[in-house]
């Protein structure tokens, strides 16, 4: 399955970039990119591209392979060629069969400072 995103900048699929990019806008990387950080609005991470950096965004859309920490406002959508090394934190997680992901997801559509210990006082208390 391939999802097309109007990619305002791009990282073509023979460039480097490296350090902190910020976006405001949708980006599309091909290429490789590594740095301190990645802010973008919208990001699409190509089949071809190597990311190596903590992201946050409002949605992404992953085919290619991205080592690093996730955070998505809105939604995060991993293909089935997308291989990432990394926790993720979203609303809204979906998985096609075929993904490699090693990392913990948090998933929620609120901000919970501890969601261990919120789920076991849930769990924990008395129920009527």
């Amino acid at each position: 399955m391939q999802i097309e995103m109007e990619a305002n900048s791009t990282i073509g699929e023979n460039s480097f970039f490296e350090g902190k990019f910020a976006v405001k806008g949708s980006l599309r990387i091909d290429g490789k990119f590594e740095g301190q950080a990645l802010l973008v609005d919208q990001l699409q991470v190509g089949a071809s591209a190597k990311v190596k950096t903590n992201i946050h965004a409002t949605s992404i859309v992953v085919e290619g392979i991205i080592i690093g920490n996730i955070t998505a406002s809105k939604r995060i959508l991993l293909l089935s060629s997308a291989r990432v090394l990394g926790d993720i934190k979203t609303p809204e997680l979906i998985i096609q069969d075929g993904v490699v992901l090693e990392g913990k997801c948090t998933i929620s559509h609120v901000e919970i400072e501890n969601t261990k210990t919120y789920i076991e006082n849930l769990y924990n208390k008395d129920t009527p």
